[in-house]
């Protein structure tokens, strides 16, 4: 069942508010209208860049009825906290986001393992809470030399196949824009780029996205 016909079972729907993370794909802000309710913005977690609870919690009004939380790149959202949130307030909490099959997950963090303990220049991800590597996030926080999407094309350049995973957070598309601050989430879509991290990547592979990374990554030595 998907999240727009769950939060109709639930009873949500016009009149209703939905809080759901602007950082990721559009489909659950869309999912949310098509129930009828309104998607509300909070802002993530900078480590996990799953939903903040505390911003959760800032998020929630009069009209709130549910969250929607998203696991992201491997790493799980507090469901703890939110449900603690969930029963304080009566919201139904919903996630979204499944693990890949555990012997992809084992060559996973094989390859991000062997990238941590390699990689310079950039801001490599937190691999605890167990973390599973559905994608490799680092951090490119720049200088001016180069910043993240000049990065990326010269990475590319060089037979590395990374991606933005996020270009452009919801609450600033058109469709949803919203007066709202979100820092860490506006944060993240600058700076964080996935490396390849595919359990079929051999060793030259992984020595080539080093390789490639660390020619680059020492002009950003000052930003970190």
């Amino acid at each position: 069942m998907g999240t727009a016909a769950m939060l109709r079972a639930a009873g949500v729907g016009i009149g209703d508010e939905v809080v759901v993370p602007a950082f990721g794909n559009i489909e659950v802000a869309e999912a949310v209208a098509l129930a009828g309710a309104m998607p509300v913005f909070a802002d993530i977690d900078p480590v996990t860049y799953c939903l903040d609870p505390a911003a959760v919690a800032a998020a929630v009004g009069p009209r709130t009825a549910a969250v929607v939380a998203i696991h992201r790149f491997g790493r799980t959202a507090d469901l703890e906290r939110l449900h603690e949130l969930g029963q304080r307030h009566g919201l139904l909490v919903l996630q979204e986001g499944e693990p890949a099959p555990y012997d992809e997950i084992a060559r996973r963090r094989q390859r991000a393992a062997y990238l941590d303990a390699r990689l310079r220049g950039v801001r490599t991800p937190d691999g605890g809470d167990g973390h599973t590597y559905g994608q490799y996030v680092v951090r490119v926080l720049g200088n001016g030399r180069p910043d993240r999407d000049a990065f990326a094309r010269a990475l590319r350049g060089r037979g590395v196949d990374c991606r933005v995973p996020v270009k452009t957070p919801v609450h600033r598309l058109p469709e949803f824009r919203r007066c709202v601050t979100l820092p860490e989430t506006e944060r993240a879509a600058d700076e964080t780029l996935a490396l390849p991290v595919d359990g079929s990547l051999t060793k030259r592979d992984m020595q080539r996205i080093v390789s490639a990374c660390n020619a680059l990554g020492g002009l950003l030595q000052a930003a970190l």
